[in-house]
């Protein structure tokens, strides 16, 4: 076995060293790197088939790790070590989890004994194991009835980033009405439609815009790494497309 460990705490990144060294008897190499581009440029120096990944790291986060080694090698198994339960890092691992991949997600304030068994499930027994509380996060992103469609996230994602209807449904490709549309069904799932928002002598409470925005960050759907991605994206987007 060749582990990759990537996490840029030191006393984390010790911890985890003589977890596995004491867990994977199968050991024969383990490389450490304090960063995510370490991570990156160490995994393809030698081809680790095995890795642990803390998801926020400086320089490339480990989502950004992560998609790097699986494109290169989605056969890798690689376990999440992370503090974070937030929508927005569960999706971004959703998003690119190779069909046949084994990969794990854990707790960090999980107790020493649930990290051995999962480096054990994951890198012995090639089984996906996946945190209780992670899982539930899951199963809500995906139900279409709690959380948000693909279509929803998009159309959240181009609210934070400050959007004019018009661009959204440039940048989106689909009619201005289709991008009002999309924006409507967010709202109804936020319950932040007309008939849903309190009112008072002054009017409605809420403008479902920028409630939309408040909602975002403090439920975890978005968060910073996440909207930092997108508008990295959205600048490539506008210098395609700028007149």
């Amino acid at each position: 076995m060749r582990l990759l460990i990537a996490e840029d705490d030191k006393l984390h990144r010790e911890f985890l060293e003589k977890v596995a060294r004491n867990t994977l008897s199968e050991l024969d190499v383990l490389t450490l790197a304090e960063d995510g581009e370490k991570a990156i440029r160490a995994f393809e120096a030698a081809q680790h088939d095995s890795v642990v990944l803390d998801l926020q790291m400086p320089l490339v986060t480990g989502v950004e790790v992560a998609k790097n080694i699986w494109a290169k090698k989605p056969d890798t198994k690689i376990l999440f070590w992370s503090n974070y339960t937030e929508e927005a890092y569960i999706r971004g691992i959703t998003k690119i989890v190779p069909s046949a991949a084994v990969y794990g997600y854990v707790l960090k304030s999980a107790p020493a004994e649930q990290l051995k068994l999962a480096m054990q499930g994951v890198f012995i027994a090639e089984q996906c194991v996946i945190d209780r509380e992670v899982r539930v996060v899951q199963q809500r992103a995906g139900d279409r009835l709690q959380g948000l469609s693909e279509l929803e996230y998009e159309a959240l994602v181009d609210l934070c980033l400050g959007l004019t209807d018009k661009a959204m449904a440039a940048r989106r490709n689909v009619s201005l009405r289709g991008a009002q549309s999309r924006l409507q069904h967010l709202y109804q799932k936020l319950g932040l439609d007309k008939s849903d928002i309190p009112t008072g002598d002054w009017g409605p409470t809420y403008n479902s815009r920028t409630r939309a925005i408040s909602l975002a960050f403090t439920t975890g759907v978005l968060n910073a790494d996440a909207l930092r991605k997108e508008e990295e994206n959205l600048r490539v987007w506008i210098g395609r497309h700028q007149s």
